[in-house]
């Protein structure tokens, strides 16, 4: 997949790569909302490997709104956009699936002056209560809510979940060596779920200085070409 990133400030990470993997293990289908779409990579991915996705995305930065649409029409992969912060998103719109690499940087780092970068990596500009409470309100019943966060996090995140009726069934812990402790977290929620939480086998991500073995085989899945540009 060719993507096109901005030549300065953010662009895509391995996060979002071991996101669009771990999304794609639940196959998704219906209508899928891809929450910060940045250059749309998350989303993009989704949607190549699982056709019966018809996705839209909502992002709140100009520049990134031209990036992923760009990146959807060369990628011939169908797409809506909305150029908007998603705590304004209508709610009368509702989905299957929701999918999100949100903003996680906590409020005690020290922050970018860069205005991409601050937007796209600081959660004081979507907090989880207000986002988790978006999120219930324009899920359909029982459908699915799959993002990525920092894992030091995780008991937050359970807490404000079990807030708006969420449950998490699946979880997936992202270490960066063995001997480290986790740096992500991979979460598959629900709402009105009864399913008790299953805690997925750790990832490793790093074998000494090169990618462990499943980390390559998700590159390789995912197949992705950067082209940083200026448009």
């Amino acid at each position: 997949m060719l993507l096109y990133q901005p030549e300065s400030g953010y662009c895509y990470n391995s996060d979002s790569i071991f996101l669009y993997n771990f999304i794609s293990s639940f196959k998704p289908h219906g209508k899928v909302l891809d929450v910060g779409a940045g250059c749309g990579v998350v989303g993009l991915l989704v949607a190549r490997d699982n056709q019966r996705v018809k996705l839209e995305a909502v992002e709140k930065q100009d520049d990134f709104v031209e990036y992923a649409t760009i990146n959807a029409r060369v990628n011939n992969i169908p797409y809506t956009i909305y150029k908007k912060d998603f705590l304004e998103f209508d709610e009368d719109k509702k989905y299957d699936y929701i999918i999100s690499n949100p903003p996680f940087y906590h409020d005690g780092v020290t922050k970018s002056q860069n205005e991409m970068l601050f937007n796209a990596r600081y959660n004081v500009n979507l907090p989880l209560k207000s986002f988790f409470k978006k999120v219930s309100k324009i899920l359909k019943p029982k459908s699915h809510f799959i993002f990525c966060y920092d894992a030091s996090q995780f008991g937050l995140i359970c807490s404000e979940l079990h807030i708006v009726n969420m449950k998490i069934i699946d979880v997936e812990f992202i270490h960066p060596k063995k001997d480290r402790v986790a740096s992500l977290v991979m979460i598959h929620a629900r709402n009105n779920s009864r399913s008790l939480m299953k805690v997925l086998p750790p990832f490793i991500s790093f074998d000494g200085k090169e990618f462990s073995q499943k980390a390559k085989s998700i590159y390789e899945k995912a197949r992705t070409q950067s082209i940083k540009c200026q448009l």
